[in-house]
């Protein structure tokens, strides 16, 4: 007799909803107060001037402006010289 494998139960098949993460307003483009610049977990990128950072570490702008990217050197908790990414809003 031939065996058949019970159907309805794969082991596959399973995929969460995508969390549409990323950076929102690029540099050199205009934000408005409140408008969301990068979506993250965690702080890849750290706020700067005129931007401030959710409970969930999204990036808000708190100033209508332009929107800048920077690298800066940043002494870390060990003492050692990092580079980081921050985000500002330039007023006009």
């Amino acid at each position: 007799m031939a065996h058949r494998k019970a159907g309805g139960s794969t082991s596959l098949g399973r995929d969460s909803i995508s969390k549409r993460l990323g950076v929102k307003i690029y540099g050199s483009e205009k934000a408005k107060i409140g408008s969301i610049i990068v979506r993250q977990r965690g702080t890849k990128i750290h706020p700067g001037e005129n931007v401030t950072r959710g409970e969930d570490d999204t990036l808000f702008s708190t100033a209508n402006g332009t929107v800048k990217f920077m690298d800066k050197k940043v002494r870390d908790f060990t003492g050692k010289l990092q580079k980081r990414k921050f985000v500002s809003v330039v007023t006009e």
